[in-house]
Order: C-alpha cells, then sequence, then structure tokens
C-alpha cells in the first residue's frame, strides 16, 4: 500500500512538473501572445464599421442612383419610375408647398433617388434635388412625408491672381486659376475703358477678389476688390466701393467706370451686323438701312437691360419677333429683337434696373440665325450704339470721397504685393514692338 501511494505521488509531481514547462514555453513563444489574441478579439467585437451617411441619411440599406433630370420631365416622372404611388406624389407636392416649388425642378440639375430594391422593384424612400450647388431639397418618403431645404457649408476666401496675356484674357484669366465667372465680371467692369475685341499680347492683368467654396470647390464669385489692368502700357485701377446704393468699381479718381449703360446688353460671339445705311439684307435678299447692331449668341443667350428704365413694349410682331423697348429717360430708349423667350416679369409699364434679365437670345421674326438686334435712340431718332457718346455712371458722392481715398490706398498696397510674370511679360512686349 505505502509504495502504491509513493508511486502516485512521483507521478502527480510528473504531471505537474510537465504542465509548467509546457505553460511557460507557449506563454513566452514569440508565435503566440494570448494577451495580444484577447486583445484583438476584444477589439473585432468592439469595432463597427461607420455608418454611410449621405444628405444626412444613413442610406446602407438603402440603393443610391444619381441622375440629371431630363427636359420636360417633373417630379411625378422621376417617382413614378421608383414605384411611387400618385396619391402619395400629391401629398407630397402639398406639403413642399411652403418649402420649394415643385413646379421649378429644371432641367440637367442633379438629383439623387435613395430606394430599396425589393424582388427587382425599385421602391424609393428619399429624392434629393440639388437646385444649385450651395443648398438641395429634400423629399423624405421612409416614415412620413417631409420636405426641408438643407445648406452646404460655404467658405469665403481671398484669392488673387496675375498674368500676361497672350491670345485672350478669358484664356489667361482661366489658366492661372480663374473661372468663367470671374472673366465675365472683369469684362464688365472694364467694359467702357477697354475694348476687349482688340486686346494686345503683353497686356497685363492683377485682380484681388473673394471665391465662395463648398468642400474645396469654387461655387461663384462673392466681389472683386481690386483690380490693375495694363493695357498698351497704359495702367487702369478698378476699386470697389459701395456708397449706399451698393458696390461700384471706381477709377483712381472715384470717377465709376460704370456708363449709364451697358457697353453691350448680350455676351456675345462675335458682331454679326453693324449700323448701316444700307445693308443686304440676308432673308428679304434686299439692300436697305440696318439701324442696329446683330450680336451673334446662341439661343437661349441671356439678354440684359442696358440701363435704368420703364418698359414701353414687352411683345411678338411680325418682322421684330418677340422684342422687348426701354426708355430710360426723356433722352435715351433702347430696343431688344428677336428674343426666344421675354423673361418672366417683364412687361410695359414695370420698371428695371441696369443688368436686370429681360430675355434670351433667339431667331422669332425675320431672323436668319440666332441673334440679339440692339437698337438705340437718341432723342427720339436710332444712332448707332457703338459711338454714341454716353453720360457716366455717378462718381464718388462728396460725403464718401475721404473714406474712398482711405480705402484706396489699402487696395492699392494689396495690389502692389501682387507681382506679374515679369519674364514672360518682357518677352511678349518684345514680340509687340
Amino acid at each position: 500500500m505505502k509504495r502504491k501511494l509513493t508511486s502516485a505521488l512521483i507521478l502527480l509531481v510528473l504531471i505537474l512538473t510537465t504542465y509548467f514547462f509546457v505553460f511557460e514555453y507557449y506563454a513566452s513563444s514569440p508565435l503566440i501572445d494570448s494577451a495580444k489574441v484577447e486583445s484583438d478579439t476584444a477589439q473585432i467585437n468592439l469595432v463597427k464599421p461607420d455608418p454611410t451617411i449621405l444628405y444626412g441619411m444613413v442610406v446602407d440599406s438603402f440603393q443610391v442612383a444619381e441622375h440629371a433630370v431630363k427636359r420636360n420631365q417633373s417630379i411625378s416622372d422621376i417617382l413614378l419610375a421608383y414605384n411611387v404611388s400618385h396619391q402619395t406624389i400629391f401629398q407630397l407636392a402639398n406639403v413642399a408647398k411652403n418649402v420649394f416649388d415643385v413646379r421649378k425642378i429644371a432641367p440637367n440639375k442633379k438629383y439623387t433617388i435613395i430606394y430599396q430594391d425589393n424582388d427587382s422593384l425599385p421602391s424609393a424612400r428619399a429624392l434629393v434635388y440639388e437646385p444649385n450647388p450651395e443648398e438641395y431639397v429634400v423629399f423624405n418618403l421612409k416614415d412620413s412625408i417631409k420636405v426641408y431645404v438643407e445648406k452646404r457649408p460655404v467658405e469665403v476666401k481671398e484669392k488673387a491672381i496675375s498674368g500676361t496675356i497672350q491670345s485672350s484674357l478669358y484664356e489667361e484669366i482661366l489658366k492661372n486659376g480663374g473661372t468663367p465667372e470671374l472673366v465675365d465680371l472683369v469684362a464688365d467692369m472694364y467694359g467702357w475703358q477697354i475694348d476687349f475685341t482688340k486686346i494686345y499680347p503683353g497686356d497685363q492683368f492683377k485682380v484681388i477678389y473673394t471665391e465662395r467654396t463648398i468642400e474645396g470647390k469654387s461655387v461663384g464669385i462673392e466681389e472683386i476688390i481690386g483690380a490693375e489692368l495694363i493695357h498698351y502700357n497704359n495702367p487702369f485701377l478698378s476699386i470697389a466701393f459701395d456708397q449706399g446704393d451698393g458696390i461700384d468699381y471706381f477709377d483712381e479718381e472715384g470717377k465709376s467706370l460704370r456708363k449709364a449703360f451697358l457697353r453691350y446688353p448680350v455676351k456675345f460671339t462675335r458682331i454679326s451686323s453693324r449700323y448701316t445705311k444700307r445693308r443686304y439684307h440676308p432673308v428679304q435678299k434686299r439692300y436697305k438701312a440696318h439701324l442696329g447692331t446683330d450680336y451673334a449668341a446662341p439661343t437661349g443667350t441671356p439678354i440684359y437691360a442696358a440701363g435704368d428704365g420703364v418698359i414701353l413694349k414687352a411683345r411678338y410682331e411680325k418682322f421684330n419677333g418677340r422684342n422687348v423697348k426701354i426708355r430710360h429717360n426723356a433722352t435715351y430708349s433702347t430696343q431688344y429683337l428677336h428674343m426666344s423667350r421675354i423673361a418672366k416679369g417683364i412687361k410695359p409699364g414695370s420698371k428695371v434696373k441696369q443688368g436686370q434679365l429681360i430675355g434670351y437670345v433667339g431667331s422669332t421674326g425675320l431672323a436668319s440665325g440666332p441673334h440679339l438686334c440692339y437698337r438705340f435712340w437718341k432723342n427720339d431718332k436710332q444712332v448707332d450704339a457703338l459711338k454714341v457718346d454716353l453720360p457716366p455712371s455717378e462718381p464718388i458722392k462728396e460725403d464718401y470721397l475721404s473714406n474712398f481715398m482711405r480705402y484706396k490706398g489699402y487696395v492699392k498696397s494689396k495690389l502692389d504685393q501682387v507681382s506679374y510674370p515679369e519674364a514672360e511679360s518682357e518677352v511678349l512686349m518684345a514680340k509687340v514692338k
């Protein structure tokens, strides 16, 4: 009996010793880190993927489709394709009344459908429409119908660009990081001082402006602060200043860069016919007077009022097509012919401001192609709009002159810190000489 007990104790000691060495080996082994395994396991159990959020909604369990609104497509057309009933669409339109008019959904604008794919029958849960880059309209159909507008955060940044023109102001501004909108603003600002159809290689520009951006992308120009343009060695300074009537642009002496009338009431591709007492008419096939200026432009190009005034007529006529005539004062009147359509709200007796949209380029009436025929009256006599001597807009008022002079010094100091690309300039100026 005593021998058996001794044998059992010896066996137990051997087993415990073996277990101890095996445990120590694996615990210290570089191949297996038990603490790390436990930690990783805990992390795997605790860490969950972040939900996918789009337009403020979690869309992980839905399908997402992005489209552009087609011509003549309505919100009903969009939602019926995703199995939303006529009754629900009617309710949605009613809910949206005080938020967004569903009839204003426009062609080429982006919209996004968030939907469930139930047995190959897509069922919309939300429609998001983007009328502009800064905001979007959410039509939420998930539980109850909700319609609301959200705005994206907009950052306003001050920017400065400069360049030496080689072929055109447009190309040079875009090459230096500007936008087509900035080109238009600069061209409008200097429209009465410089004829941009006669720009010279070697002309230089510098512009300081503020730009609205969303997620780093430009969504529009806030304002031009100041600019300098050297046109054939002559400097033209422009200072933005508000003297109570909104931002306008002034030269170094406080004179307005803007005339009482726009130089061009439309952004055109070329002047297709000038004011003349004798022109061969392309439709009537005979020589006759052409007492206007024709600006060739694509159908639908916006047309703007050349100056402040009152609408005398806005209607369709056999030869003039859809046209608008404006009396600006006792001396001046202007007329705009062959429109594809007249802008909303433009009717006899209504007042318009300079630069206000009044219609769109077309070819109605006696016209061989899309263009604006622009007519100009002075003392009830038709004159050449490109040659008439027009009055300037208001200069800086006496009460604002000292403030303007101080602000001009500030803007000039900022412009002086923006350098021109000198080397390129010298080469180009040498070619001009």
